[in-house]
């Protein structure tokens, strides 16, 4: 993961380094010898940003009835995001990888043989000596009450390391690693069996690994830091739009709309994959969650998405607004011209996406419709209606830039 985002982060600052530079030194090289070479017929067809563009039709009501318009949007926005409110992530397990792989139908008579046994609970005990009559007893009845427990199953294992100062103990769980059985053995084996056992030996320690507490930790882990990253993000865009736009509206609006849209995306995601349905449509089975880390990563990405969009439109807007355009005009002379833009970029990304859907892990489908959806739901809804719609209702309070802020650069 730590290498997709770099990576991300590198190809963005390449392509901010070549649109600065070795684009425009291209199309100055090049002149009108740029436009040889077009798709025939298409090439001859004028460009226009008018008044007959499917944009045009849609933006007549909408800004004829902002308030209506902004209601109905957010309104639908709103009923997608629902399915939020009961998310549940983890690490997926085999469940979600191809069942007629060879390795994983090896795995399935494993498990079923032995339940559990692939995928146990794995006691890491380190002390001086783990043979010693104190630790060797904890570690008995450790496994004695485990045994006794309808959480675990057998066969209960131990190994000792060569010098003696670390034992393994794997204590195979019910359930399939990442479900709430699996997750009550777990809490059931940190927070009683091995404080009632090895934490009664004052010179040994035990830590639970494996597969399901690899799971619990990293869902805990981003869990404790996604407000961080979300108030980062958050903040950086919030100035940004401030500095560039030289408005304190513009970057709480934007910032507002582009939460509806990952909100939107995340309840669809969630209706789709947690919930179980459409799922012989696209052709997988439901484990009841979502990957751990796809939320966080689809917001990140969303969200800069987004914002790619509404600076690109809002840079229209503000430029006809200082040619002396009233707010309404600015609105619509903004959203006609680049429309064609934006909505030929979202429908090559959401072409992109949508092959993740059609792969066989459970994660790409999950990754494939989560972006695709939320690139569908901010071209059309955030930008065709709610964008316009708002902008109508606050007129000139768009521009709104306190005076204590006058100090600002122009950019």
């Amino acid at each position: 993961m730590v290498s997709v985002l770099r990576g991300g982060v590198v190809v963005v600052a390449v392509a901010v380094v070549g649109s600065l530079t070795v684009l425009p030194a291209l199309l100055a090289w090049l002149g009108d010898r740029v436009e040889k070479g077009g798709v025939p017929i298409i090439k001859n067809m004028p460009w226009r940003a008018g008044e007959r563009t499917i944009w045009s039709r849609i933006l007549t009501p909408v800004l004829r009835h902002p308030a209506v318009s902004a209601t109905a949007a957010a309104g639908v926005l709103v009923v997608l995001a629902i399915p939020t409110l009961h998310i549940h992530t983890a690490t997926p397990g085999t469940e979600t990888l191809p069942q007629n792989l060879s390795v994983i139908k090896t795995y399935n008579k494993v498990q079923k043989v032995f339940p559990g046994g692939p995928i146990p609970a794995v006691v890491a005990v380190s002390a001086d000596n783990v043979t010693s009559p104190p630790v060797r007893g904890a570690i008995a009845d450790l496994r004695n009450r485990a045994e006794k427990s309808p959480l675990f199953k057998q066969p209960i294992t131990t190994t000792v390391s060569p010098d003696q100062t670390v034992a393994e103990v794997d204590i195979p769980t019910v359930g399939d690693g990442s479900d709430s059985r699996s997750n009550a053995a777990l809490t059931q084996l940190r927070d009683d069996l091995i404080p009632a056992t090895i934490g009664q030996v004052p010179a040994a320690t035990a830590d639970v690994g494996g597969f399901t507490a690899d799971s619990n930790d990293f869902n805990a882990a981003l869990k404790s830091h996604v407000l961080l990253v979300f108030g980062f993000v958050l903040t950086a865009a919030f100035l940004l739009l401030l500095v560039t736009f030289r408005s304190i509206v513009i970057p709480i609006k934007a910032i507002v709309l582009n939460l509806l849209s990952v909100g939107a995306a995340y309840g669809v995601l969630v209706w789709i994959f947690q919930d179980g349905h459409l799922q012989s449509l696209l052709g997988f089975h439901s484990n009841g969650a979502i990957v751990a880390w796809m939320p966080l990563f689809l917001f990140v990405v969303l969200f800069g998405l987004s914002m790619d969009y509404h600076v690109f439109i809002l840079t229209r807007i503000r430029e006809a607004f200082d040619r002396g355009r009233s707010t309404e005009d600015a609105v619509t002379h903004g959203i006609k011209t680049t429309a064609g833009v934006v909505t030929s970029a979202a429908a090559v990304m959401i072409g992109v996406f949508a092959v993740f859907a059609t792969l066989s892990l459970l994660i790409f489908k999950q990754l494939g419709v989560g972006l695709a959806v939320a690139v569908l739901i901010d071209a059309t809804l955030i930008r065709g209606v709610l964008l316009p719609a708002t902008m109508k209702l606050l007129g000139d309070w768009n521009w709104y830039l306190p005076k204590w802020l006058e100090w600002l650069p122009r950019v």
